[in-house]
């Protein structure tokens, strides 16, 4: 009877502290390895996950079936989760990043001007929760994971104003 008791209070604390995420699978690939005894075969998926509040995170495994291979990458991107500060549904300043040969620019835009991205940049903005954003990728690679990791790296260099912040939370 004490332990049905014990094991009910930690799942709610679970179920508490674990805001709903959407999850998106954004590559799937089936990778192979030569070796002395053939190939072996397995499957990388790419996963970003988002709360559409201002979180957002990307996730990459590898599995020997692409269950596997999905649940580890889902599991990764909850766990480097970055925080993106939103201001009036758009970022507070443009920013540039390059992650290996993928290089993108975001732009902040007016309030109904909408996700104005293509791609990846646009699955990692819409997870993350900005509604108004203009963006370019500058780099020759059409590589997903490259780009969406220049996304990320560009979405944690942005810095809210304190004023920025202080006027969101009273709203």
């Amino acid at each position: 009877m004490i332990k049905e008791k014990r094991f009910q209070i930690s799942s709610k604390r679970f179920e508490e502290s674990a805001p709903e995420f959407d999850s998106k699978l954004l590559d799937l690939a089936r990778i192979s390895h030569t070796r002395a005894g053939g190939k072996k075969l397995r499957f990388r998926a790419i996963i970003i996950t988002g709360n559409k509040n201002g979180k957002v995170g990307v996730g990459v495994a590898k599995g020997k079936d692409v269950a596997l291979a999905v649940e580890k990458a889902t599991r990764l991107s909850k766990k480097h989760l970055i925080d993106v500060p939103i201001v009036e549904d758009t970022i507070p300043h443009e920013v540039y990043a390059k992650y290996g040969p993928a290089e993108v620019l975001l732009r902040p835009q007016k309030k109904g001007r909408g996700l104005v991205a293509g791609g990846v940049v646009r699955i990692v903005c819409n997870l993350s929760g900005i509604k108004n954003i203009s963006s370019k990728i500058l780099g020759r690679t059409g590589n997903k994971l490259n780009n969406a990791r220049a996304t990320i790296l560009a979405l944690k260099k942005l810095k809210a104003q304190e004023k920025d912040i202080k006027s969101q939370k009273t709203e």
